[in-house]
């Protein structure tokens, strides 16, 4: 898999998720092998990129590999701005959320909103492109609706203005989250694309990657939500795409990637900060073990400072051993 003159080691990718693809969260992820893990998306809103929280989410400090930033917007100047600021900052390179269903997002003609203006979407990917001499990649969605989907058009739209490769999540902007990924789209324009295809959307297990590749012949997955809470799922799909065996993760495993990861959240964005965004992941992880009582739930999250958090975290894999067993 090749991304302008970079080569990826493997065919995975970890999906922009904003609030969640931070930078203890890639590189957690790229220790269990994702071939690239993508920035949560930085607004290119000009007056907000000095603020602390945009800097936080380009902030790549002992990454390794190759970093890729996902830029948000609607105005061609300010994306190509945005764009040029981020390549100074370290990206290798710059990706173009037009997927995001957010109504927030699509509020403000943003997102996956621009797929229904083919002439703006022209328009922001040459600036962008003409904008930095590194890679510029684009995260469409189907189209605006199952009615109008123009992931075709885009893609051609994408290729001559000189994007490097182009995800596609199986949905429709107005299909959210909701429902299950279709898959023929993107079999669509991988027939006639020039450039890497990637797929997205729905895919959470070796059975599922497989037949999405082979359906699709797209050249790479990304995994977005079946990442949360079992970031090894990147070392799981490898294994199982080079026929290899792999062997799940012990509890004491599980419980050592949380700490770590935990750790990571509070070095990063300091204790308070921390504890409360290690809640959502910590429900994650514990979700994938089957799930907590009520009362160990409401214990985790009601804890205000990391040692407390930890304890009861490490506290609740008492509850979980003899079920495992």
């Amino acid at each position: 898999m090749r991304i302008g003159p970079y080569s990826l080691p493997n065919n995975l990718l970890l999906a922009p998720m904003a609030g969640i693809t931070d930078q203890p969260f890639r590189q957690l992820c790229r220790r269990f092998g994702a071939g690239l893990a993508v920035s949560e998306m930085v607004i290119s809103n000009t007056e907000l990129q000095q603020h602390p929280r945009t800097l936080q989410k380009t902030d790549y400090t002992g990454e390794t590999g190759l970093r890729a930033v996902q830029i948000l917007g609607n105005d061609p100047v300010k994306m190509a701005e945005a764009a040029k600021l981020n390549q100074q900052r370290g990206a290798h390179i710059i990706d173009i959320n037009m997927g995001c269903p957010a109504k927030k997002v699509c509020s403000t003609a943003a997102g996956s909103a621009l797929l229904k203006d083919e002439k703006l979407v022209e328009n922001i990917l040459t600036a962008v492109v003409a904008a930095v001499d590194i890679p510029v990649t684009l995260k469409i969605r189907t189209g605006w609706d199952r009615e109008n989907r123009n992931a075709a058009k885009i893609a051609s739209i994408a290729e001559n203005c000189g994007i490097q490769a182009l995800t596609i999540h199986g949905r429709t902007r107005a299909c959210k989250f909701e429902g299950q990924a279709e898959y023929d789209t993107i079999r669509q324009v991988k027939q006639t694309a020039r450039i890497p295809i990637i797929a997205n959307g729905d895919i959470d297990s070796p059975e599922k990657a497989r037949r999405v590749l082979a359906h699709t012949g797209a050249d790479a997955i990304m995994i977005g939500r079946a990442a949360q809470g079992q970031p090894w799922i990147f070392a799981e799909l490898a294994a199982a795409l080079n026929g290899e065996h792999w062997q799940y993760p012990s509890l004491a495993d599980v419980q050592g990637v949380m700490n770590s990861h935990l750790e990571h959240l509070y070095r990063f964005y300091g204790d308070d900060c921390g504890v409360r965004i290690a809640r959502k992941h910590i429900g994650w992880y514990f979700e994938r073990l089957g799930g907590l009582p009520a009362e160990h739930k409401q214990s985790i999250n009601q804890a205000q400072h990391p040692v407390q958090q930890l304890t009861r975290v490490n506290a609740s894999f008492n509850h979980l051993l003899p079920r495992a067993a």
